[in-house]
């Protein structure tokens, strides 16, 4: 076998792989949106067998010829080949820390454990959804054993979302964001807060779905390959850079909900349809980090998105759509949007407070893996952290530990790419402003000198590149969280004139 060969079945191997990934992500994507509330059975089926050929794919002698043939010929291989060999190692070490029918099991499992969370969502009912919470921490602890025997288990589950990650680096970063938000929260609290009643005018859901439609378009969402659906939780599912599907839900009192998450969404969507055509059908495809992908949905949402420039391009819109919005001004609307107050939905938190909701779930995380904490007193528990980072607590379960959908998918460890994502994108706010005229580009609704900053720097590389190397190309310096904590008491001085 000469390397050409090897590099040519090396193609047709991960191209079969993608055939099975794309559907199991139609199956997946479907059933959180437009399925029937009993298809989760029949889906959980397929989804089982086409795990199972995935498995026997990845792991059969054919694919471990050309991993190894091409492992020892690296110095003749470029840089890209280099890489899918890399990531494909790492994936399989994975893989094959379960038997067949461990992996099959596990893909049923998200199945059933997504539909049974939806259910348990919709009825208020932790009950329901901790057996399989329960057995999704079970397999985490596995692969975490099997995979990385040499790291805390939770070190595992935080490097699989944002490589070289672990507790100890986690925990300076919220300690630095800890010293300086919680003052800056109770400083907010003892202010006057914003009139935010434009946030709760009737806005019916298909003039909803019509500046969805339009904020898009502001974004330069290709809709020939990015579409819009509707889910409980929103997310958004990438297939190839020509089908790239993001969701939001709408609330006919609440606009500004789905209109930050169709912008949040949206960053994501931009970010995989920015990726280099080359990488398509392989390894290298797709996004490098969570960490990496959720700086790009949170600098459209926050920085962009709730920015004065942002809502002022957007008012005209906002009132012909809504006439009653026209009550109030493009101040009125920034003031609300940015108003900073404890909350219970994470999904909903402001900037300045949004950072507590991840370290409740953090702390959480941890105790869930290490076993010091029963998977039945979790609501407990989180209570308690609301209680003693948000002065608040929750209720009833839907707004409190059944309000996110990551633990039904096995997305522990990802949280914490959140706040990380949050803070890289102040870094990108910061030599952008160096570069260009950011906001004046913002208030003219041409953001594509930001896309292409963006698609330069981060996009266009998929996961060729290492996420430091990311990083440093993007930001041109060391990440600083005291970055994104200026940009912080910037923002909540400019809204709250303190």
């Amino acid at each position: 076998m000469t390397i050409k060969e090897a590099i040519e079945k090396l193609n047709d191997l991960e191209r079969r792989e993608f055939a099975l990934h794309h559907a199991m992500g139609i199956l997946d994507y479907d059933g959180n949106t437009v399925a029937p509330k009993l298809s989760y059975e029949p889906r959980g089926v397929t989804m089982g067998i086409l795990a199972e050929e995935e498995y026997k794919l990845a792991t059969g002698r054919e694919a471990r010829d050309v991993l190894d043939f091409l492992k020892n010929r690296t110095v003749e291989l470029g840089e890209t080949v280099r890489r899918r060999i890399e990531l494909r190692e790492k994936d399989l070490k994975e893989m094959e820390s379960l038997s067949m029918a461990e992996y099959a099991g596990f893909a049923t499992l998200m199945n059933e454990a997504s539909a049974v969370w939806h259910e348990a969502k919709e009825k208020s009912d932790y009950a329901l959804f901790a057996p399989y919470l329960e057995k999704v921490i079970d397999y985490t602890k596995l692969f975490a054993a099997r995979v990385a025997p040499e790291k805390a288990p939770y070190d595992y589950c935080l490097d699989k979302y944002e490589e070289g990650l672990d507790s100890k680096t986690c925990d300076a970063f919220f300690s630095a964001l800890r010293q300086r938000i919680v003052p800056l929260v109770e400083k907010v609290k003892a202010s006057r807060q914003p009139d935010d009643a434009v946030s709760k005018v009737y806005f019916p859901v298909h003039k909803q779905r019509m500046l969805s439609d339009r904020v898009m378009a502001i974004m330069g969402l290709d809709r020939d390959r990015c579409t819009i659906g509707e889910t409980e939780h929103p997310f958004t599912t990438d297939f190839t850079r020509n089908d790239v599907r993001i969701t939001t839900k709408y609330k006919e009192n609440s606009f500004l909900s789905s209109l930050y998450s169709v912008v949040h969404e949206g960053g994501h969507a931009l970010y995989e349809l920015g990726g280099d055509p080359a990488f398509s059908y392989t390894s290298l495809r797709g996004g490098v980090t969570m960490g990496i992908h959720e700086s790009q949905s949170r600098f459209f949402e926050n920085i962009i998105g709730r920015s004065r420039q942002f809502i002022e391009l957007l008012y005209p819109d906002l009132t012909e759509l809504c006439p009653e919005i026209g009550k109030w001004t493009a101040e009125d609307i920034f003031r609300a949007a940015n108003r900073s107050e404890p909350s219970l939905i994470r999904t909903e938190a402001d900037e300045l407070t949004y950072p507590l909701h991840i370290m409740v779930r953090y702390e959480i995380e941890q105790q869930m893996i290490n076993g010091s904490v029963n998977v039945r007193d979790l609501p407990e528990m989180w209570n308690e952290l609301y209680r003693k980072y948000l002065g608040i607590v929750p209720s009833c379960d839907r707004d409190g530990i059944l309000q996110d959908s990551h633990w039904s998918g096995a997305g522990i460890g990802y949280f914490p790419s959140y706040a990380l994502g949050s803070a890289y994108g102040a870094q990108y706010l910061k030599r952008m402003e160096e570069s260009f005229d950011f906001w004046g580009d913002v208030r003219s609704g041409d953001l594509e000198p930001i896309r292409q900053w963006l698609g330069e720097r981060i996009w266009k590389y998929a996961s060729l590149k290492k996420p430091a190397w990311i990083l440093n190309n993007a930001m041109g310096e060391a990440f600083d969280p005291s970055c994104y904590l200026d940009y912080l008491e910037g923002k909540i001085k400019e809204v709250y004139g303190f």
